[in-house]
Protein backbone atom coordinates (compact mmCIF):
# COMPACT_ATOMS: atom_id res chain seq x y z
CA UNK A 1 0.00 0.00 0.00
CA UNK A 2 1.38 3.64 -0.58
CA UNK A 3 1.97 6.09 1.90
CA UNK A 4 -1.40 8.10 0.97
CA UNK A 5 -2.60 5.41 1.36
CA UNK A 6 -1.94 4.14 4.72
CA UNK A 7 -3.01 7.97 6.15
CA UNK A 8 -5.99 8.17 4.71
CA UNK A 9 -7.59 3.95 3.89
CA UNK A 10 -10.53 3.56 2.74
CA UNK A 11 -12.33 -0.15 2.79
CA UNK A 12 -14.29 -2.47 0.62
CA UNK A 13 -17.51 -3.07 1.89
CA UNK A 14 -18.77 -7.10 1.73
CA UNK A 15 -20.33 -8.49 -0.65
CA UNK A 16 -22.66 -12.08 -1.03
CA UNK A 17 -19.56 -14.07 -1.66
CA UNK A 18 -20.60 -16.07 -5.29
CA UNK A 19 -23.91 -14.34 -5.49
CA UNK A 20 -22.12 -11.01 -7.16
CA UNK A 21 -24.38 -10.83 -10.40
CA UNK A 22 -27.74 -11.45 -8.18
CA UNK A 23 -26.79 -8.84 -5.73
CA UNK A 24 -28.89 -6.55 -7.29
CA UNK A 25 -32.00 -8.84 -7.08
CA UNK A 26 -31.01 -9.47 -3.60
CA UNK A 27 -31.29 -6.36 -2.62
CA UNK A 28 -34.60 -6.35 -2.77
CA UNK A 29 -35.90 -8.08 0.45
CA UNK A 30 -33.00 -6.15 2.42
CA UNK A 31 -34.53 -2.68 0.72
CA UNK A 32 -38.64 -4.58 1.58
CA UNK A 33 -37.38 -5.21 5.04
CA UNK A 34 -35.99 -1.53 5.45
CA UNK A 35 -39.18 0.17 4.30
CA UNK A 36 -40.82 -2.36 6.24
CA UNK A 37 -39.31 -1.17 9.47
CA UNK A 38 -39.05 2.56 8.49
CA UNK A 39 -43.28 2.33 8.36
CA UNK A 40 -43.63 0.16 11.22
CA UNK A 41 -41.52 2.61 14.03
CA UNK A 42 -43.05 5.84 12.50
CA UNK A 43 -46.49 4.16 12.93
CA UNK A 44 -45.79 3.35 16.57
CA UNK A 45 -44.39 6.56 17.00
CA UNK A 46 -47.40 8.51 15.93
CA UNK A 47 -49.77 6.18 17.40
CA UNK A 48 -48.45 6.68 20.91
CA UNK A 49 -48.72 10.83 20.14
CA UNK A 50 -51.95 10.39 19.29
CA UNK A 51 -53.34 8.57 21.69
CA UNK A 52 -54.13 9.53 25.01
CA UNK A 53 -54.25 6.34 26.85
CA UNK A 54 -50.30 4.89 25.74
CA UNK A 55 -48.89 8.43 27.37
CA UNK A 56 -47.41 6.07 29.96
CA UNK A 57 -43.93 4.99 30.49
CA UNK A 58 -43.70 1.78 28.92
CA UNK A 59 -45.18 3.53 25.63
CA UNK A 60 -42.61 6.48 25.76
CA UNK A 61 -39.88 3.99 26.39
CA UNK A 62 -41.86 2.18 23.08
CA UNK A 63 -40.91 5.25 21.28
CA UNK A 64 -37.52 5.75 22.20
CA UNK A 65 -37.03 2.29 20.99
CA UNK A 66 -38.45 2.80 17.76
CA UNK A 67 -36.33 6.11 17.78
CA UNK A 68 -33.33 4.54 17.82
CA UNK A 69 -34.11 1.73 15.30
CA UNK A 70 -34.17 4.16 12.84
CA UNK A 71 -31.47 5.86 13.18
CA UNK A 72 -29.46 2.52 13.34
CA UNK A 73 -31.19 1.43 10.10
CA UNK A 74 -30.99 4.15 8.47
CA UNK A 75 -27.13 4.99 9.31
CA UNK A 76 -26.44 1.74 7.81
CA UNK A 77 -29.13 -0.12 4.84
CA UNK A 78 -29.05 3.16 2.91
CA UNK A 79 -25.33 2.66 1.99
CA UNK A 80 -25.60 -1.12 1.54
CA UNK A 81 -28.31 -0.85 -1.00
CA UNK A 82 -25.55 2.22 -3.02
CA UNK A 83 -23.35 -0.58 -2.85
CA UNK A 84 -25.59 -3.44 -3.86
CA UNK A 85 -27.50 -1.54 -6.46
CA UNK A 86 -24.74 1.12 -7.86
CA UNK A 87 -21.46 -0.91 -7.15
CA UNK A 88 -20.10 2.04 -4.57
CA UNK A 89 -18.19 -0.94 -2.97
CA UNK A 90 -15.53 1.70 -1.30
CA UNK A 91 -16.37 3.42 2.06
CA UNK A 92 -13.81 5.81 2.90
CA UNK A 93 -12.08 5.61 6.82
CA UNK A 94 -13.97 8.58 8.13
CA UNK A 95 -17.26 7.53 6.56
CA UNK A 96 -16.20 3.94 8.64
CA UNK A 97 -15.42 5.09 11.81
CA UNK A 98 -18.82 7.41 11.83
CA UNK A 99 -20.58 4.52 10.90
CA UNK A 100 -18.78 1.76 13.43
CA UNK A 101 -19.13 4.01 15.87
CA UNK A 102 -23.11 5.15 15.40
CA UNK A 103 -23.50 1.35 15.31
CA UNK A 104 -22.14 0.32 18.47
CA UNK A 105 -23.71 3.65 20.49
CA UNK A 106 -27.08 3.37 18.84
CA UNK A 107 -27.47 -0.79 19.88
CA UNK A 108 -26.04 0.52 23.57
CA UNK A 109 -28.92 2.94 23.86
CA UNK A 110 -31.16 0.32 22.74
CA UNK A 111 -29.87 -1.96 25.48
CA UNK A 112 -30.36 0.21 27.56
CA UNK A 113 -34.34 0.94 26.91
CA UNK A 114 -34.77 -2.68 27.25
CA UNK A 115 -33.52 -2.52 31.16
CA UNK A 116 -35.49 0.30 31.48
CA UNK A 117 -38.23 -1.43 29.92
CA UNK A 118 -37.51 -4.43 32.14
CA UNK A 119 -37.93 -2.32 35.26
CA UNK A 120 -40.85 -0.65 34.23
CA UNK A 121 -42.28 -4.41 34.34
CA UNK A 122 -40.92 -5.40 37.51
CA UNK A 123 -42.24 -2.21 39.03
CA UNK A 124 -45.49 -2.68 37.51
CA UNK A 125 -46.25 -6.59 38.35
CA UNK A 126 -43.89 -5.86 42.52
CA UNK A 127 -44.43 -2.58 43.40
CA UNK A 128 -48.07 -1.10 41.73
CA UNK A 129 -49.15 1.33 43.96
CA UNK A 130 -45.22 2.91 43.83
CA UNK A 131 -45.10 2.36 40.07
CA UNK A 132 -47.04 5.80 38.80
CA UNK A 133 -44.48 7.87 41.56
CA UNK A 134 -41.25 6.13 40.09
CA UNK A 135 -41.67 5.95 36.83
CA UNK A 136 -42.84 9.44 35.96
CA UNK A 137 -42.68 11.30 32.32
CA UNK A 138 -39.91 13.10 33.52
CA UNK A 139 -37.59 10.11 34.91
CA UNK A 140 -38.61 8.49 31.55
CA UNK A 141 -37.14 11.27 29.82
CA UNK A 142 -34.11 11.29 31.59
CA UNK A 143 -33.41 7.34 30.84
CA UNK A 144 -33.68 8.61 27.31
CA UNK A 145 -30.78 10.93 27.98
CA UNK A 146 -28.95 8.47 30.14
CA UNK A 147 -29.29 5.52 27.99
CA UNK A 148 -27.67 7.88 24.50
CA UNK A 149 -25.21 9.44 26.70
CA UNK A 150 -24.00 5.98 27.70
CA UNK A 151 -23.75 4.60 24.88
CA UNK A 152 -21.65 7.79 23.58
CA UNK A 153 -19.01 7.90 26.20
CA UNK A 154 -18.26 4.27 26.46
CA UNK A 155 -17.97 4.06 22.50
CA UNK A 156 -16.13 7.38 21.62
CA UNK A 157 -12.82 5.82 22.52
CA UNK A 158 -13.59 2.78 19.77
CA UNK A 159 -13.26 4.86 16.34
CA UNK A 160 -10.25 7.37 18.40
CA UNK A 161 -7.89 4.43 19.26
CA UNK A 162 -8.61 2.90 15.51
CA UNK A 163 -7.76 6.30 13.99
CA UNK A 164 -3.71 6.44 14.18
CA UNK A 165 -3.20 2.51 13.03
CA UNK A 166 -1.85 1.85 10.04
CA UNK A 167 -4.09 -0.14 7.92
CA UNK A 168 -2.10 -2.04 5.35
CA UNK A 169 -2.93 -4.85 2.49
CA UNK A 170 -6.30 -6.24 1.64
CA UNK A 171 -8.72 -3.91 3.18
CA UNK A 172 -12.24 -6.10 2.70
CA UNK A 173 -15.00 -5.99 5.16
CA UNK A 174 -17.02 -8.98 6.62
CA UNK A 175 -19.69 -7.18 6.86
CA UNK A 176 -21.32 -4.80 4.26
CA UNK A 177 -20.73 -1.96 7.04
CA UNK A 178 -18.04 -1.38 9.73
CA UNK A 179 -18.14 -3.16 12.85
CA UNK A 180 -15.14 -2.32 15.32
CA UNK A 181 -13.61 -5.65 15.57
CA UNK A 182 -13.99 -6.26 11.86
CA UNK A 183 -12.44 -3.13 10.75
CA UNK A 184 -9.80 -3.65 13.94
CA UNK A 185 -8.28 -6.77 12.11
CA UNK A 186 -7.74 -5.35 8.89
CA UNK A 187 -4.73 -3.20 10.94
CA UNK A 188 -1.44 -4.05 10.37
CA UNK A 189 -0.10 -2.97 14.39
CA UNK A 190 -0.73 -3.87 17.89
CA UNK A 191 -4.62 -3.88 18.58
CA UNK A 192 -3.99 -4.78 22.20
CA UNK A 193 -5.29 -1.65 23.36
CA UNK A 194 -8.82 -1.83 21.27
CA UNK A 195 -9.11 -5.48 22.15
CA UNK A 196 -9.30 -4.99 25.39
CA UNK A 197 -11.54 -1.51 25.65
CA UNK A 198 -13.52 -3.03 22.86
CA UNK A 199 -14.68 -6.17 25.28
CA UNK A 200 -14.86 -4.33 28.48
CA UNK A 201 -17.21 -1.53 26.71
CA UNK A 202 -19.55 -4.57 25.54
CA UNK A 203 -19.48 -6.26 28.86
CA UNK A 204 -19.93 -3.41 31.10
CA UNK A 205 -22.92 -2.57 28.52
CA UNK A 206 -24.62 -4.76 26.91
CA UNK A 207 -23.55 -7.98 29.20
CA UNK A 208 -24.34 -6.15 32.66
CA UNK A 209 -27.76 -5.03 30.91
CA UNK A 210 -28.57 -8.58 30.09
CA UNK A 211 -27.71 -9.74 33.42
CA UNK A 212 -29.97 -6.80 34.94
CA UNK A 213 -32.74 -7.43 32.69
CA UNK A 214 -32.63 -11.52 33.57
CA UNK A 215 -32.58 -10.51 37.76
CA UNK A 216 -35.72 -8.30 37.05
CA UNK A 217 -37.50 -10.67 35.05
CA UNK A 218 -36.68 -13.93 38.31
CA UNK A 219 -38.00 -11.19 40.54
CA UNK A 220 -41.01 -11.38 38.46
CA UNK A 221 -41.48 -14.92 38.06
CA UNK A 222 -40.89 -14.69 41.96
CA UNK A 223 -44.12 -12.43 42.27
CA UNK A 224 -46.25 -13.80 40.10
CA UNK A 225 -45.53 -17.49 41.79
CA UNK A 226 -46.96 -16.20 44.69
CA UNK A 227 -50.29 -15.65 43.43
CA UNK A 228 -52.92 -18.34 44.03
CA UNK A 229 -54.77 -18.93 40.58
CA UNK A 230 -52.91 -19.81 37.52
CA UNK A 231 -55.47 -17.73 35.62
CA UNK A 232 -54.41 -14.60 37.72
CA UNK A 233 -50.44 -15.55 36.90
CA UNK A 234 -51.02 -16.20 33.30
CA UNK A 235 -52.62 -12.93 33.05
CA UNK A 236 -50.03 -11.28 34.71
CA UNK A 237 -46.65 -12.72 32.95
CA UNK A 238 -48.72 -11.72 29.85
CA UNK A 239 -48.12 -8.14 30.22
CA UNK A 240 -44.55 -9.25 29.83
CA UNK A 241 -44.87 -11.11 26.89
CA UNK A 242 -44.01 -8.27 24.12
CA UNK A 243 -40.91 -7.29 26.32
CA UNK A 244 -39.56 -10.37 26.35
CA UNK A 245 -39.75 -10.79 22.53
CA UNK A 246 -38.15 -7.66 21.78
CA UNK A 247 -35.17 -8.32 24.63
CA UNK A 248 -34.83 -11.34 22.05
CA UNK A 249 -35.38 -9.65 18.85
CA UNK A 250 -32.19 -7.96 20.20
CA UNK A 251 -29.72 -10.26 21.80
CA UNK A 252 -30.31 -13.08 20.14
CA UNK A 253 -28.74 -11.59 16.65
CA UNK A 254 -26.04 -9.66 19.14
CA UNK A 255 -24.83 -12.84 20.54
CA UNK A 256 -24.91 -14.52 16.60
CA UNK A 257 -23.08 -11.89 15.35
CA UNK A 258 -20.43 -11.86 18.61
CA UNK A 259 -20.29 -15.80 18.47
CA UNK A 260 -19.54 -15.23 14.74
CA UNK A 261 -16.95 -12.82 14.81
CA UNK A 262 -14.83 -14.94 17.64
CA UNK A 263 -15.22 -18.60 16.54
CA UNK A 264 -16.46 -18.63 13.08
CA UNK A 265 -13.34 -17.87 11.13
CA UNK A 266 -13.88 -20.84 9.59
CA UNK A 267 -17.14 -20.36 8.86
CA UNK A 268 -18.13 -19.50 4.98
CA UNK A 269 -18.20 -15.48 4.00
CA UNK A 270 -21.79 -15.71 3.68
CA UNK A 271 -22.65 -16.46 7.40
CA UNK A 272 -21.13 -13.23 8.63
CA UNK A 273 -22.52 -11.03 5.55
CA UNK A 274 -26.17 -12.27 6.64
CA UNK A 275 -25.77 -12.08 10.18
CA UNK A 276 -24.50 -8.92 9.85
CA UNK A 277 -27.76 -7.58 8.03
CA UNK A 278 -29.67 -9.61 10.66
CA UNK A 279 -28.54 -7.76 13.31
CA UNK A 280 -28.92 -4.84 11.92
CA UNK A 281 -32.41 -5.50 10.54
CA UNK A 282 -34.63 -7.77 13.05
CA UNK A 283 -35.45 -5.64 15.72
CA UNK A 284 -36.20 -2.81 13.93
CA UNK A 285 -38.47 -4.79 11.67
CA UNK A 286 -39.60 -6.87 14.40
CA UNK A 287 -40.50 -4.61 17.24
CA UNK A 288 -43.14 -2.60 15.91
CA UNK A 289 -44.99 -5.68 14.53
CA UNK A 290 -44.51 -7.05 18.12
CA UNK A 291 -46.08 -4.36 20.05
CA UNK A 292 -49.00 -3.92 17.43
CA UNK A 293 -49.79 -8.04 17.92
CA UNK A 294 -49.54 -7.23 21.45
CA UNK A 295 -51.22 -3.79 21.87
CA UNK A 296 -54.63 -3.54 21.26
CA UNK A 297 -54.97 0.69 21.79
CA UNK A 298 -52.52 0.39 19.10
CA UNK A 299 -53.76 -1.86 17.03
CA UNK A 300 -57.27 0.12 16.96
CA UNK A 301 -55.25 3.45 16.41
CA UNK A 302 -53.40 2.22 13.23
CA UNK A 303 -56.94 0.38 12.05
CA UNK A 304 -58.78 3.59 12.63
CA UNK A 305 -55.58 5.70 10.47
CA UNK A 306 -55.75 2.83 7.95
CA UNK A 307 -59.66 3.96 7.49
CA UNK A 308 -59.55 7.23 7.38
CA UNK A 309 -56.81 6.71 4.48
CA UNK A 310 -58.88 4.83 2.75
CA UNK A 311 -61.83 6.99 3.15
CA UNK A 312 -59.73 10.13 2.10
Amino acid sequence: ASNSSELSPSFLLASFPGLEAAQAWLAIPLCSAYVLALLGNCAVLLVVRLEPSLHAPMYLLLCMLATIDLALATATVPRILCFYWFGSREISFGACLLQMFLIHALSAAESAVLLAMAVDRYVAICHPLRHAAILTSGATAKVGLLAMARGVLFFLPLPLLLLPLPFCGPRVLSHSFCLHQDVMNLACANTTPSVVYGLTAILLVMGLDAVLICLSYLLILRAVLRLAAWRERLKVFSTCIAHICVVLAFYVPLIGLSVVHRFGKNLAPLVHVIMGNVYILVPAVLNPIIYGVRTKQIQRRILSLIHVADRA
